[in-house]
């Protein structure tokens, strides 16, 4: 059996309104949020990363230096997170059509480490879907296996993959992620990072 080839779709294409400014490249710890997604992508199992601009990536693009990324431009970034998704799987699928899976990620969520993306590509089941579990809930990261792909395109406006996971509940692997709970949606949250 041929060793499942899995990528990641790091999220990074909204305007982080309640911000007031890209978080994308918001510092912490010397490296931008956006930065330091991509180098734990990096890290990880998984073989094909692409990243998902829109609002801002005139300012983002320059602060980014992994030359092995693909950065797709998404112009329908204002509808929302669906639409950034649908690009990712698509052109995901077309740069490797080995894809077997990918994982879904945000790059505001700082305490992602590589551990916790090689736990999800361990923790896949027959379902094919793993995601994190935190807040008593289950949420990004998430890995979702290529049969999914259809109902990942199917997304529209702010629907996120949340959809999947609250449809396929019962069947969903969580791999335990308190630190999840935290993201970056306003200055106060980024002030709050330890």
């Amino acid at each position: 059996m041929s060793k499942p080839v899995i990528g990641i779709i790091i999220l990074a294409a909204g305007s982080s309104s309640r911000l007031g400014k890209p978080k994308q490249n918001l510092v912490y710890k010397g490296q931008t949020l956006l930065q330091r997604a991509i180098e734990t992508a990096h890290s990880s199992a998984c073989e094909t990363i692409m990243v998902i601009l829109g609002a801002n990536a005139e300012v983002i693009i320059p602060t980014i230096n992994e030359p092995e990324i693909s950065i797709i431009q998404n112009n329908n970034w204002i509808e929302g997170i669906a639409s950034s998704i649908r690009l990712g799987v698509a052109k995901i699928q077309e740069l490797n059509p080995a894809i077997s899976s990918v994982i879904l990620m945000l790059c505001d969520q700082p305490f992602i480490d590589t551990h916790i993306l090689n736990m999800l590509t361990l923790a896949k089941t027959k379902s094919g879907i793993a995601a994190c579990g935190y807040n008593d809930t289950v949420g990004p990261p998430a890995l979702f296996d290529k049969a999914y792909f259809d109902e990942l395109l199917g997304l529209k406006g702010t629907e996120g993959a949340k959809k999947l996971l609250t449809k396929y509940t019962d069947t969903v692997t969580i791999v335990p992620f308190e630190k999840g709970k935290i993201d970056i949606d306003t200055l106060e949250d980024f002030e709050q990072l330890a």
